[in-house]
């Protein structure tokens, strides 16, 4: 596997790939890789002769610092775990790599802000697509993989791509959870076992959205969601939701669709989840 830390030097390595008539599949992390990461990887590799990895711990998209300086950081495990995978390259640029020339951008982001994470995290997500941008500008892949733990980022990447008409394809990948119905996420790591056993309590609150979509009103799975979470009082909820399943929006009413989204985020302990799941009728 390659190694590539500067933005000249990944954009030498694509170019020289597509010398070769191969495309380029792309995976973009902030590091701490796990099963949900490798998954990606795996997927990439399916559909492109090459695929490479990104770590880069984005400081932009963190509006707590006490967050950005605990986030996990384990470079040459991950560097292993790539390996073990066959991944091709792996670009782990220094901030000041990323950030040379860097003006950065407002973008319009519609109504994928207003609700859910963009009050949460203000700023969060003008953080993410600067960088993402960025790091699709040095290399500029035909296939970015992403996966469905963050809904609210994938989407609004989604709908950003095309708004800007970025020449790659952002795909969407089912989210890979622990054994106990747990969203895999990097900080899981700063969870110690008995909180982790407590964080299973938000796959337990989607699972019942999912159990009564459709079939009672929003309002009922709602209280019916909120008595699942009382019983683990030592999870502070953010908030929790159902929404369109394209934009996002809060839904009062499940109207003629046939899809929505139960979202939730909450603190556990040290650290913040996020976690949703699609309700079918």
């Amino acid at each position: 596997m390659d190694l590539i830390t500067s933005p000249t030097a990944i954009a030498a390595w694509t170019a020289q790939v597509r010398r070769y008539g191969h495309t380029v599949g792309f995976v973009p992390t902030m590091g701490a890789l796990h099963e949900g990461h490798l998954d990606l990887v795996r997927r990439a590799q399916e559909k492109h002769p090459k695929v490479v990895c990104s770590i880069f711990v984005n400081p932009l998209q963190f509006n707590n610092l006490n967050d950005l300086e605990h986030y996990p950081r384990q470079l040459d495990r991950d560097q292993d775990l790539l390996r073990s995978i066959g991944c091709d390259g792996l670009f782990a640029p220094e901030k000041e790599a990323i950030f040379v020339d860097f003006r950065p951008r407002t973008y319009n982001l519609g109504v994928l802000n207003d609700h859910w994470e963009g009050p949460s995290r203000p700023g969060h997500f003008q953080g993410v697509v600067n960088v993402v941008e960025r790091l699709f500008h040095f290399e500029w892949p035909d296939e970015a993989f992403f996966g469905e733990k963050d809904r609210q980022q994938l989407t609004l990447l989604r709908y950003i791509a095309n708004q800007e008409r970025w020449p790659v394809q952002v795909t969407a990948c089912p989210t890979v959870r622990a054994a106990n119905g747990l969203a895999l996420s990097s900080r899981n790591a700063r969870l110690d076992p008995t909180q982790r056993q407590q964080a299973t309590i938000l796959y337990r609150a989607l699972l019942c959205s999912a159990e009564m979509a459709f079939a009672a009103p929003v309002d009922a799975v709602r209280r019916a969601v909120l008595a699942v979470l009382a019983q683990e009082p030592t999870v502070v909820l953010d908030y929790f939701g159902i929404a369109d399943y394209d934009t996002l929006e809060p839904l009062d009413a499940w109207g003629s669709r046939q899809q929505a989204v139960a979202l939730i985020a909450a603190q556990v302990g040290p650290v913040r989840l996020i976690d949703n799941i699609t309700l079918t009728r």
